[in-house]
């Protein structure tokens, strides 16, 4: 008698009556992935009444969002799009994200840092930074909107936060998240229980990396943004990091601008994302820098990470993503 298991380490595991190990249905890493993520798409549109998907036009999302078209293709996805804009997003991310709701025929809703701030609702902050400035945006707009599911990008591989999280994570009704109140999640049961006002946040590329995004994104012939790849691009040097100039508010007296081949690993508020030098203006090329990269790509390229040990967990727990 044979064996095989799907396995999210690569391939399958076999083996057959006389030891020959056997693979007849054989699954690669990227097939097992693809599949616990549109299996996990599938149990919120099961589980919940009003689940919605935070679309940036990053990476993660762009992702998420092709397995939940194919989750439930050739059906249109039953979830609308949310995206919190800091006002100082990459131009050319924006015009991605309309581009892909245009062709697919979704609906986005927008939650504006921007007008929080004209509403005197919130502050600039002194360093310029408008990432932490999300939280109360979000939170709010799923308040509003009474989205009960809200599907998250983020990977373990991301952060030491992200690394602890539960696939559905439950926030209370202020949206906060507590480590402590984490549910098991054995053989692949998710527990979508939660009171009124409650809601999940619900991570299904949790055990996806970022090579592993490349190289799916790669397999599915998926447009990216034009910035992920080599391109000139006027910056400047602020703690480490190649910060693009703009009218955000960079650069100040002392930052001189210069022109270098860069890309993006991350793409998200122009204020606190860096690039990072390189010459990759491919899907291989790209694949070959992150394989022999020692740095995770939050770390590389966002300040808002860098403010204290704890800083992204001290995010999460007040209701950011």
């Amino acid at each position: 008698m044979t064996t095989t298991v799907p396995s999210l380490t690569g391939g399958t595991e076999g083996t057959g009556t006389g030891g020959t190990p056997e693979a007849p249905y054989a699954l690669s890493h990227l097939d097992a992935l693809e599949s616990e993520s549109v299996h996990i798409v599938r149990e919120v549109a099961g589980e919940f009444e009003r689940p919605v998907i935070l679309f940036s036009g990053g990476k993660d999302s762009i992702v998420m969002l092709r397995l939940a078209l194919k989750a439930f293709a050739p059906a249109a996805v039953p979830f609308t799009l949310l995206h919190v804009d800091t006002g100082h997003n990459f131009p050319e991310v924006l015009a991605y994200r309309d581009r892909t709701v245009a062709a697919h025929g979704l609906r986005l809703h927008v939650a504006s840092v921007q007008e929080y701030i004209d509403a005197g609702t919130l502050r600039e902050r002194p360093d310029g930074t408008r990432n932490p400035l999300q939280t109360l945006p979000l939170t709010e707009k799923i308040q509003a909107e009474r989205f009960d599911a809200v599907f998250g990008g983020g990977r373990r591989d991301e952060e030491k936060a992200r690394a602890k999280e539960r696939i559905f994570s439950l926030r209370d009704e202020f949206s906060q998240w507590d480590p402590r109140r984490q549910r098991p999640e054995l053989w692949q049961l998710y527990n979508g229980r939660h009171a009124p006002g409650e809601h999940v946040r619900v991570f299904p590329l949790s055990n996806w990396t970022e090579l592993d995004i490349w190289q799916y994104i790669a397999r599915e012939r998926i447009e990216l943004p034009e910035i992920y790849f080599a391109h000139e691009r006027e910056v400047f040097s602020r703690h480490g990091m190649w910060l693009t100039a703009g009218e955000w508010g960079g650069p100040k007296d002392g930052e001189p601008t210069e022109t270098r081949l860069v890309r993006y690993r991350t793409v998200g508020d122009m204020s606190c994302t860096g690039a990072v030098d390189s010459d990759a203006t491919t899907l291989d090329a790209v694949i070959a820098e992150i394989t022999a990269s020692r740095l995770t790509e939050r770390g590389a390229s966002r300040a808002d990470d860098k403010m204290s040990e704890a800083a992204m967990e001290d995010r999460k727990r007040e209701g950011y993503f």
